[in-house]
């Protein structure tokens, strides 16, 4: 297809393979995105180590930190984690989940607030990530909730919810991508229509929020997250003997002042301030942009009806997001040093060290981020997701495309670890293939197509240990990263197998209605986690760890 496949083939996939083999052999994820970036950066340098070592420092790792989005994503998170080293040292996080703790008094309702906060964090979902996973994290330890579970919760919430809703820092790229495949076929059509249309088609998405909720409110689970929950339940241990959170105990341990009062606004405030300030962010940064820009009907609209629901929509659809994020996180970390300063619960030394403290517990999830955008960026230039896209290319029948579409999706977001840069190559061919080859149709086989596209990005965006937004869960949760990557997957499995059975099969074959798609992936989702699912607070079970310990 082209220079990028005919060099390198087969060779494109070694890369990834090598991260993900080693980071789950060796449990040290650094290593092994070192070790992939290496070999690929040696291939791509005809197998010159010494070039492919000089271009692995200084392309791909050096480069990623100059890229002025993830140098961005690098000071919202130094930001914000200095910000809840203040809200931690001052009380303010133990007096939240104090107080969360009389509202969600089990498990069940402890998770099940975390899947609604998730929900309700919805324009962005890095800041999903960060800001439910730091939150929450005090209360799901209170109630013997695992890092793996608050992780998964946490990264489940935040890719699906984001790339769906309304307005969100998604929609201008989706729209974009959308404009653009239908520009290819010569389709007229209004793009945010189309948009609204693929959403009932996003059937991997729309279950797993709905098999988050079941696993939560029933208190079951299975395979690797049962042991992970049973652990933290009944042994209290949180992480696993060998775990290594990517959050340090820096912040995860650090000590509250004695004698201070405890007092849940100053954790309330400064989040909130920092939700906000997203929100305000994306709107002063998108209106900049469009105001600078060429688009001279949407410069009409936004200056007669600035606040209208279409012009908010494109205003934050045209958001540098990293830029407002920095923003919020340093305004977050500026209230909450001057809250505690005014309430004279720590010295100006002991806030400023706490921040620091707070700062630095992110430093190796920081390092393990610029990795995983290295691998990305050489994965690019390998041209592993197009060498993918090849081997289907050309070979599959139009009925069946939804189908392949989210099989090659997933797996191509899985390898490089990208949802946006897998719906960004597949968007173009997929859109014009289904459309040639189902003569010209623009209903329910095209929807499903595009649906597949973007939900088996999200899907390999969830299980893939070298994805960005799968590292800031395990960094927000405090979970080792290998760990929360091992107990996410058989869930992903589990929802993707339904969404192929009730969606993107009976959707191409036969044109089914989604909304029917989605009840049976819902009754579907509820029969694995209560036949396949065991209660992890089941009494058989307590009664013989009890026995087992007295025997010890």
């Amino acid at each position: 297809m082209n220079g990028v496949i005919e060099n390198y083939g087969l060779w494109s996939l070694l890369p990834p393979l090598v991260a993900i083999v080693l980071a789950f052999k060796t449990k040290q994820v650094l290593p092994s995105l070192f070790a992939a970036i290496l070999v690929g950066a040696t291939i791509i340098a005809g197998g010159n180590v010494f070039e492919g070592f000089s271009n692995t420092v200084t392309k791909y790792i050096a480069g990623s930190v100059a890229s002025e989005w993830n140098a961005g994503i690098i000071v919202f998170d130094i930001g914000l984690g200095g910000m809840i080293g203040i809200v931690a040292a001052s009380g303010g996080a133990k007096a939240i989940a104090d107080w969360l703790a009389t509202k969600a008094r089990t498990a069940k309702s402890g998770m099940a607030a975390t899947w609604a906060m998730g929900l309700l964090i919805f324009f962005d979902d890095y800041s999903n990530t960060l800001l439910v996973g730091t939150t929450m994290r005090p209360l799901t330890d209170k109630l013997k909730i695992s890092r793996e579970k608050l992780a998964f919760l946490t990264d489940s919430t935040a890719a699906p919810v984001a790339s769906m809703a309304l307005i969100s820092t998604w929609i201008a790229y989706e729209m974009g991508l959308l404009r653009d495949a239908f520009a290819a076929i010569g389709v007229e059509a209004n793009i945010y229509s189309v948009f609204i249309k693929s959403v009932p088609f996003r059937f991997y998405s729309l279950i797993m929020l709905g098999f988050v909720l079941m696993i939560a409110v029933t208190g079951r689970d299975y395979g690797p997250m049962l042991k992970a929950e049973r652990r933290a339940r009944f042994e209290g241990k949180l992480v696993g003997d060998d775990a290594t959170p990517l959050a340090s105990k820096e912040l995860t341990e650090m000590e509250i002042k004695k004698g201070i009062p405890l007092r849940a606004m100053n954790a309330i405030v400064p989040v909130l301030t920092v939700v906000v300030m997203v929100i305000v962010g994306l709107y002063i940064s998108g209106k900049s942009s469009i105001l600078g820009g060429d688009d001279m009907d949407l410069i009409a609209r936004l200056k007669e009806s600035p606040f209208a629901f279409t012009v908010i929509r494109d205003v934050i659809g045209s958001a540098n997001a990293a830029v407002a994020m920095m923003w919020a996180s340093f305004l977050g970390s500026l209230v909450a040093f001057g809250m505690v300063l005014f309430q004279k619960i720590l010295t100006f030394e002991e806030a400023m060290n706490a921040w620091i403290d707070g700062a630095k517990s992110l430093v190796i999830a920081i390092f393990v981020l610029v990795m995983a955008w290295g691998i990305g960026s050489m994965c690019k230039d390998l041209g592993t997701a197009n060498y993918l896209v090849g081997i289907l290319e050309g070979k599959i029948s139009a009925e069946i495309i939804p189908l392949a579409v989210f099989v090659l999706g997933c797996l191509i977001a899985f390898s490089t670890g990208t949802s946006w840069g897998t719906t960004a190559i597949m968007m173009p061919i997929a859109v014009p293939l289904v459309f040639t080859l189902s003569g010209g149709d623009t209903g329910t086989l095209l929807y499903a197509t595009i649906g597949a596209v973007f939900t088996g990005a999200v899907f390999g965006d969830h299980c893939s240990p070298i994805s960005d937004t799968t590292i800031m869960s395990s960094m927000s949760a405090a979970s080792d990263h290998i760990d929360h990557v091992k107990t996410q997957i058989p869930y992903s499995v589990t929802v993707a197998i339904i969404a192929v059975i009730v969606g993107y099969l009976p959707a191409a074959l036969i044109g089914i209605n989604p909304i029917v798609s989605l009840v049976l992936g819902y009754g579907l989702a509820f029969v694995a986690v209560k036949f396949i699912g065991k209660e992890v607070e089941d009494p058989a079970y307590a009664l013989t760890f009890k026995q087992n310990k007295k025997a010890v």
